[in-house]
């Protein structure tokens, strides 16, 4: 099915990919429907899917209960449409974009999809409250979104759990399952990925399982009283010798040596002021190599071989900022201006999966959906990420005519410095589907009734014969 009667668009050619997973059209069309729906209508809710879906919104008068049905996989008996089938087409395909690029950067983040007002959905957890301490119902995602030196994405994992199911085994575990998955997904790029995360992952065995896959680590450390090991030179008359002392990352932090000085923009409050805005900062940064011993699959053998790996502290002081420093563990080496500002930009980088997160919660409202089945729940969901992979490859090359058209459809007026984002062109990009859903229905509506209502004509400036 095609969303333009003479030619297949972008998103058509998107989905494509997923069709190997689908066993009869009537499926095929409900998942084409759902994923344009769930764009158009910026939402996770059957309802609105339905009605914002050329497809479902002319199709029949049951699309609500037709994505719901896909999404509790009542009707896709042919069809391999779980959300762990759509994860791997989604991972396949990330893959397959940054597979030319010469290095990724791998950022893992965890999220939390909330439900404060739900009782009644299945399997609730407790998670942490969006703003404020405490905590609400909800569930669990772990997300890696992969970004190529040349600027290509893809989504190469996620995944929505909850503690309270019966299977669950720990979150530890869940994320050595993504490690692996991502690991396996990026096998070419063996040596040349970077798993960049926040403090959640200040942990030995998290940094072991990507060593062991020979890749890389820049981790924003939480326990700075975690010791490692500082290595001195020592020279007594007779001759000079290597000592390493155990200390915390804390002292090895203090001891770090100023490489490199940059300005940038970022979002931060300064002293007097009472919020945090975009504005120019000096960063500092310094750097000291340490050594990290660790254990290999330390959550799953007691035998496991410890091994020593070479690493460097990299401390980050923001000038004249209300902030405590940034405290960065990473093991590509520190030891030079050029190494210490690129080690610098790769956790900035990190903060581009939140924008990620804010934008596929916001602009596809995850967090509506509303499924008393909890694989059904995953289902929508990852149907979500579907939408969002769609839309993060839309920004691949902006000097696309389509991405230009798009981005002014969604408001952007053209500026050198100020590209469209991914919220500008998801903006666009449900005019389309609007004007595309709203054709639609005015067909329909002729092809029921003869013609339109003679006020909804002269409002529109159309004729009747003209929609036939």
């Amino acid at each position: 099915m095609q969303l333009h009667p003479e030619q297949r668009g972008w998103l058509d050619e998107y989905l494509d990919a997923f069709l190997p997973l689908i066993g009869d059209k009537r499926t095929a069309a409900t998942f084409r429907g759902t994923v344009q729906g769930i764009i158009g209508s910026e939402s996770l809710i059957c309802t609105r899917i339905a009605a914002f879906s050329p497809v479902l919104a002319t199709s029949s008068n049951n699309g609500e209960q037709r994505v719901r049905r896909m999404a509790n996989g009542q009707t896709t008996k042919r069809s391999d449409l779980t959300a762990q089938d759509l994860v791997e087409r989604l991972q396949a395909r990330g893959a397959e974009q940054l597979r030319e690029q010469d290095e990724v950067w791998a950022i893992i983040d965890p999220s939390e999809l909330r439900k404060p007002h739900a009782r009644q959905m299945p399997e609730l957890m407790q998670v942490r409250r969006l703003s404020g301490e405490g905590t609400v119902p909800g569930y669990r995602t772990l997300n890696v979104l992969g970004v190529g030196r040349g600027g290509r994405r893809g989504i190469l994992y996620h995944r929505l759990f909850s503690s309270q199911e019966d299977d669950f085994l720990s979150e530890s575990t869940e994320i050595r399952n993504a490690l692996l998955s991502v690991g396996r997904s990026l096998g070419e790029h063996a040596g040349r990925v970077t798993y960049i995360v926040d403090t959640q992952f200040d942990d030995e065995a998290v940094w072991g399982a990507i060593w062991e896959q020979r890749n890389h680590l820049v981790c924003r450390i939480k326990h700075r009283e975690r010791l490692v090991e500082r290595c001195v030179e020592r020279t007594d008359e007779a001759q000079a010798e290597q000592v390493c002392q155990r200390v915390s990352v804390e002292e090895a932090s203090s001891r770090g040596t100023e490489l490199a000085r940059v300005r940038t923009e970022m979002l931060v409050r300064k002293p007097g002021q009472r919020y945090t805005k975009r504005q120019p900062v000096t960063a500092v940064v310094s750097a000291c190599p340490i050594r990290v011993t660790y254990q290999v699959e330390v959550r799953t053998r007691k035998d496991g071989e410890c091994r020593v790996k070479p690493a460097w502290v990299v401390i980050v002081r923001l000038q004249n900022v209300d902030s405590k420093p940034w405290v960065l563990l990473t093991d590509w080496p520190v030891e030079d201006e050029q190494s210490a500002l690129r080690v610098f930009r790769m956790y900035r980088e990190r903060w581009a999966v939140e924008d990620c997160f804010k934008f596929t919660k916001q602009m596809l409202g995850w967090e509506d959906v509303q499924l008393m089945d909890l694989e059904g729940i995953r289902t929508l969901v990852a149907l979500g990420w579907v939408a969002a992979g769609f839309l993060y490859e839309l920004g691949v090359t902006l000097e696309w005519p389509e991405i230009r058209l798009l981005a002014r459809l969604g408001g952007w007026t053209q500026r050198k410095d100020r590209p469209p984002g991914k919220t500008i062109l998801t903006r666009g990009l449900q005019r389309v589907l609007d004007r595309m859903a709203m054709d639609a229905i005015l067909r329909d509506e002729v092809a029921r009734h003869g013609h339109l209502p003679p006020r909804i004509a002269a409002l529109l400036g159309v004729a009747s014969q003209d929609l036939r």
